[in-house]
């Protein structure tokens, strides 16, 4: 019994944990991450899937437990660290916000496996990843994003109130951002920031803007990718 105590005991002389216990919090990590990095998989709703991402994830939880195995108990060994780690920076910048909370999700249960606290970092894998799921089953907090109207007109109709009962009908927000002339100055261009009202469809919108605009073009294009 002793020796037993002895092989998983990470309290030694010199205050330094064991390999197996730190070999023991690497497999739980990348046991929970792969769960996140499922969890992602069933959640991800986006354009740009990435399987480099998922890989870097479970990575990044893996090696975060050995780290915190490196800097526990020691602060100038954790401000080395992390003073080389600030060194480190994305190739590509993580424009999606909820791959940013997967990250952090991720290091999160890193740190608690390096850290020896499994009971804990098994309760919030469990409990974050039904948090997460739930929010994408219910697609709670769903609203419209903010949408750029560009609507031609000819110079004739020129005047920026012409659209403005419209707007005001069928968005919730809408601000005029820029006039420009267009078509050798025969035609007048007018570039909206808007948000629709959850019952809008963009094309009954168009169509309403195209009754005014004398059946001109009008574009109508999201500011960021559709989650």
């Amino acid at each position: 019994m002793g020796q037993l105590n002895d092989f998983f005991n990470f309290n030694g002389a010199a205050g330094e944990s064991s390999v197996w216990m730190s070999l023991l919090a690497m497999l739980l990590a990348t046991v929970l991450s792969l769960i996140i990095t499922k969890l992602y998989q069933i959640t991800f709703t986006g354009e740009r899937y990435s399987q480099a991402f998922v890989h870097t994830i479970i990575m990044m939880s893996v090696v975060v437990s050995v780290v915190m195995n490196v800097v526990s108990g020691n602060a100038g060994v954790a401000f080395g660290l992390f003073a080389v780690f600030s060194l480190i920076r994305f190739r590509s910048a993580v424009t999606n916000a909820k791959d940013i909370a997967y990250i952090f999700f991720g290091l999160c249960v890193g740190m608690t496996s390096g850290l020896f606290q499994f009971k804990l970092a098994i309760a919030l894998t469990l409990f974050a990843s039904l948090v997460f799921y739930l929010l994408y089953k219910f697609n709670y907090g769903q609203g419209r994003d903010t949408q750029i109207l560009k609507v031609t007109v000819p110079e004739n109709l020129n005047h920026e109130n012409l659209f403005d009962d419209v707007l005001d009908e069928k968005t919730v927000h809408y601000e005029l951002r820029q006039v420009e002339t267009t078509n050798l100055g025969t035609m007048i261009m007018y570039t909206y920031s808007i948000r629709s009202k959850t019952e809008t469809k963009d094309q009954d919108l168009l169509n309403l803007i195209r009754d005014k605009n004398a059946n001109l073009k009008v574009t109508l294009s999201y500011l960021e990718t559709r989650d």
